[in-house]
């Protein structure tokens, strides 16, 4: 028989309530006498395991009492430390200090960059960047393992049958290890695994030969590192010592807890069998072996918290996580073993729906007096969500997990700022760091907005030249149209422009890595007047800028100006910023890992869905899963069976809410295999919440039965109707009246994207006027319309790609114009008029137009010529009535609204500068004069036709008063601008007995 002690191990179930049972626990052992706890040692996960136990011992104490002392082995995923108890005084004295993160990071980036180059090609910062983590990650799972360098060396890749890319990728880790340890000993440091490993190997020597005079309880660890587990042993063998579990799984039967794994290789073949690895007990039993204790030894803890499920729940629990072979034994399950009383389950369309149903079952719990709320889930972006719909009821609730410093103000701006400065100052990047909210903070931030936004309409349309240069083009050029916004913000741009341009001038050459993070700080600093730096995120930013600069020497080897904000996107989605304590007592937004240990009377499960809970599993970029299972490191799939975990632990509230979407942002979503499961196990006793489909439904639904939207048809009153009218607009009047009600009457004008490519309108304009200038300056001399296209493109101004692009087309369609007219010339014709504008009093209403070209034809007659950049109106338009440009600019001729013009027009022309159809080559004439079929009008007759279309168009919207219809005939009315204002998808398409009924 064994001399053992039996170990003091308890368990604490998931339905117990741990925060709660181990704060009572310990005052009932501990606390016989006012200081009966002060004298002992709490040792804890992580920081947030730390503050749930005061909590708890808060909660529980009537009269106050003096806590122990607590102190938390620090968890790496969430960039924790070791407590100060445990890594202070004598105890550490032997011990190298471990690397600071940056300088690890950034060195094995410089590293990586070197070899690459050695190698091949160079390798973009942020690249390396990315491969140094993954690096450090690899080289801390060996730590935790306690796989040294030279066992790695020893592992033959070519034995394992690997591809060649995974032999090189495992060569080139050896290289970049040896250098890194290389480099650790010059610092005199060491990894801060390998220094936790011989602190607590350290620590655990220590106790073993004189153990503390206080007792020491080490609480809720479920790591199950060899070094932990270690210490984890030492303490469950001292006298004083206890250790707590969470959630081991006791009801188990031995059998199906044997086979969890590990496995020893069988002796004959030399395999192993697969763990179970994605098993939620998994990482619990690997623990408890390396402590060599089995699961028999463990007790169960004398108190629970009041918080926590009935025991049933954690039987349900474990039949429905069974391994899968054991599954088949749900089919016998009897009901008590399979019941998940008090769990219910939402299923949401898609993720918005998923926050808000969420927010609404959380603020509904709030009407329960005491009751506490926990929110646990994964996906950061579906936290955002729910903390912006609980805003709705001034609910402000802290996300514990914190959000990337890319995702935040402070981040945004500064990657805004290096995607500006590095890239020429693009328009979109510009404008949004010049109207962001940190900007111009205080009382001068309305004046420096409405100059903003002036320069934003001046940038447009499609992108001008790249630096403040292009800009400056821009704002210099000769259209007439813009020069009252252009005059407006000159002055401000001066003042602004010098405020850019020394971090402009950085990226003109070499760009030096020490210089540009100085110069983009102080860039910085200007634009906010400090406000950049404050607030959490913002410090969180100094403290990176600080970083970087005083280990200038330690920055990116090569590094393009254009890397930057790709570069610190990278350092900045890695740095994660959590609030300060102050938001809602009773709700706590939480990740899977701050949740643990976390006590709530009702938990919300959110974002059971595949990829999120579980996450996605990362592979090792260095490491080929068959070296990985070789050295025995664990396998990708382990963090699946620690996800299992953690909702085991969440499902022990009394009440639980699991939701997911149907969808999320990138398409159909799978639900989770642990949401699966529970539905398998359970079938119709796994309820849906009762209320959550009403209230999603109800939340933002009107009181009342809702109204359809009518088709848009408004009644301007007389003086409104009573205004001039172009030969443009008219087509617009007939096809659309709403859209001429909103762009003539209400004076609303539509305006191009940023960076927009270039739109037909603003071709046409380009074309108008190069072909005004060629008339009125040059007299029509062919050669000379090349030269104004050719300066034209290469103005400035004017974007390289768009350059590139738009100038074979143009050249060519200009070209057919100069030659077809100086044709024409030779044949007795004669322009007489180019770009003139004319105007006319037809039915009443003013009639004005600006006529391309007009021009005398041979027998006398005129020619009314139009110019399109792109394909002629067809002739049926014409026929119809939908396209009377060409025939009103004819009347207004024949009325005499064209200075010194007389006679009687007889030709009308489209010119096009479109390829010609069947044809490669650009450039044709059409006339709904000529052609084939009905679809033609006489010549004689164009001038009348378009007459009498427009004076009963007049009559009836200028004159009269008939409802300004939207999209009266949208054959015709092609044009989207006033679509959304129109609110054209709720009405159009509905049938006129619904619109009828409406009415």
């Amino acid at each position: 028989m064994s001399d053992r002690p039996q170990p003091s191990v308890y368990n604490i179930a998931a339905h117990g309530g741990f925060a709660d049972a181990l704060a009572q626990g310990l005052i009932d052992r501990f606390a016989k006498d006012a200081f009966g706890l002060a004298r002992g040692l709490v040792i804890l996960p992580n920081n947030r395991a730390q503050r749930a136990l005061q909590e708890a011992f808060v909660r529980l104490s009537e009269d106050g009492l003096l806590l122990p002392q607590m102190a938390v082995i620090g968890d790496l995923d969430l960039d924790e430390s070791i407590g100060v108890a445990l890594d202070s005084g004598e105890l550490a004295l032997d011990i190298p200090a471990a690397v600071d993160p940056m300088d690890r990071i950034l060195t094995l980036a410089q590293l990586i960059q070197k070899e690459v180059g050695r190698r091949e090609d160079a390798i973009l910062a942020k690249d390396a960047l990315r491969l140094a983590r993954e690096f450090a990650r690899t080289l801390d799972q060996l730590s935790v393992e306690e796989i040294s360098l030279s066992d790695l060396q020893k592992t033959k890749p070519e034995s394992l049958d690997l591809s060649s890319h995974w032999q090189d990728s495992y060569r080139f880790f050896l290289v970049i290890a040896e250098q890194w340890q290389k480099q650790l000993g010059q610092w005199a440091r060491v990894d801060q695994v390998e220094r936790r490993n011989a602190l607590f190997d350290h620590i655990a020597k220590t106790w073993r030969k004189a153990p503390p005079d206080h007792f020491v309880v080490a609480a809720g660890i479920t790591t199950a590192a060899p070094a932990i587990a270690r210490f984890l042993e030492t303490i469950a063998f001292m006298s004083s010592g206890l250790v707590v579990l969470p959630d081991l799984d006791l009801i188990m039967p031995d059998e199906e807890w044997d086979l969890l794994g590990p496995f020893q290789p069988d002796p004959e073949t030399g395999h192993t069998r697969r763990a179970q690895e994605t098993h939620p007990q998994y990482h619990m039993k690997l623990l408890l072996d390396r402590m060599s204790i089995a699961r028999g030894e463990i007790l169960r803890w004398p108190r629970t918290g009041e918080s926590g499920a009935a025991a049933k729940r954690s039987r349900a629990l474990s039949n429905a996580f069974a391994i899968p072979k054991l599954t088949v034994r749900w089919q016998t399950l009897a009901s008590n073993e399979r019941s998940l009383a008090g769990v219910q389950t939402v299923e949401a369309r898609n993720s918005a729906e998923e926050a808000q149903v969420v927010a609404l079952l959380a603020r509904g719990a709030l009407e329960e007096p005491d009751q506490r709320i926990a929110i646990i889930t994964p996906d950061r972006a579906l936290a955002i969500r729910i903390s912006a719909h609980l805003k709705r009821w001034d609910i402000q609730v802290d996300d514990t997990a914190g959000q990337p410093l890319a995702k935040l103000p402070e981040g945004v701006f500064f990657l805004n700022l290096l995607a500006s400065a590095a890239n020429g100052f693009p328009p979109a990047e510009f404008l949004a760091l010049l109207k962001h909210p940190l900007v111009q903070r205080g009382e001068g931030r309305l004046q420096w907005l409405d100059k903003v936004r002036k320069l934003d309409l001046l940038l447009r349309g499609p992108r001008p030249a790249p630096g403040l240069a292009g800009i400056d083009a821009l704002l210099a050029g000769e259209n007439r149209r813009t020069k009252k916004q252009r005059d407006a913000i000159a002055s401000w741009w001066a003042t602004t422009r010098a405020i850019f341009e020394n971090v402009e001038s950085l990226f003109t050459s070499q760009l030096n890595w020490a210089q540009a993070l100085d110069h983009l700080r102080r860039l910085a600093e200007e634009l906010t007047d400090g406000a950049i730096w404050a607030g959490p995120a913002g410090r969180e930013l100094a403290e990176l800028l600080t970083k970087l600069q005083v280990r200038a020497q330690m920055g990116p080897i090569r590094i393009a100006g254009n890397e930057l904000a790709g570069y610190f996107e990278a350092l900045m989605s890695e740095i994660s910023v959590r609030p300060p304590y102050g938001g809602h007592p009773r709700i706590a937004l939480y990740g899977l890992l701050e949740a643990r240990l976390q006590q709530s009377d009702l938990v919300i499960c959110c974002g059971l869905n595949e990829g999120s809970w579980p996450q996605a599993i990362t592979p090792d970029p260095w490491l080929a899963p068959m070296i990985r299972k070789s050295l025995g490191l664990p396998a990708q799939e382990r963090q699946i069976g620690l996800s299992a975990h953690d909702l085991v632990g969440a499902m022990g509230a009394k009440k639980v809410i699991l939701s997911r979407a149907q969808r999320d942002d990138a398409g159909p979503a799978i639900a989770s295999r642990f949401l699966l499961r529970l539905k398998g196990m359970c079938g119709d006793n796994l309820k849906e919440h009762p209320g959550a489909r009403s209230w999603m439904s109800a939340i933002d639904q009107p009181e009342g039965e809702p109204t359809p939207y009518a088709r848009p048809a408004p009644l301007p009153s007389n003086e409104q109707r009573h205004i001039p009218i172009s030969v443009t607009q008219v087509d617009s009047l007939i096809a659309d009246p709403y859209a001429f009600y909103a762009k003539k009457i209400m004076g609303f004008a539509s305006l191009d994207m940023i960076d927009a490519d270039p739109s037909a309108a603003w071709r046409g304009t380009i074309i108008h006027d190069i072909l005004d200038q060629w008339a009125k300056q040059d007299g029509y001399e062919t050669t000379a319309l090349k030269k104004r296209a050719q300066a034209f493109l290469n103005d400035p101004s004017l974007h390289p790609l768009m350059r590139s692009l738009w100038a074979p087309r143009l050249l060519e369609g200009l070209a057919w114009i100069a030659d077809t007219l100086a044709e024409s010339v030779k044949n007795g014709r004669e322009p007489l008029a180019s770009e003139i504008y004319g105007t006319a009093e037809i039915a009443g209403v003013e009639l004005s137009g600006i006529g391309d070209r007009i021009d005398r034809m041979p027998d006398g007659g005129l020619a009314i010529v139009d110019y399109k950049t792109g394909g002629a109106p067809s002739n049926k338009a014409v026929v119809e009535g939908y396209n009377l440009q060409l025939g009103l600019l004819a009347a207004i001729a024949e009325l005499g609204g064209f200075k010194d013009i007389k006679g009687q027009a007889d030709a009308f022309e489209y010119w096009s500068l479109a390829k010609k159809g069947g044809t490669d080559s650009f450039g044709y004439i059409r006339s709904p004069t000529k052609g084939r079929g009905d679809n033609i009008i006489a010549a004689d007759a164009m001038v009348d036709h378009a007459v009498a279309r427009f004076n009963e168009a007049a009559d009836q919207y200028i004159m009269g008063m008939e409802p300004m219809t939207a999209k009266l005939h949208p054959e015709y009315a092609v044009y989207a601008d006033y679509d959304q204002l129109m609110r054209l998808e709720e009405w159009y398409g509905r049938s006129p007995m619904e619109a009828a009924d409406d009415e």
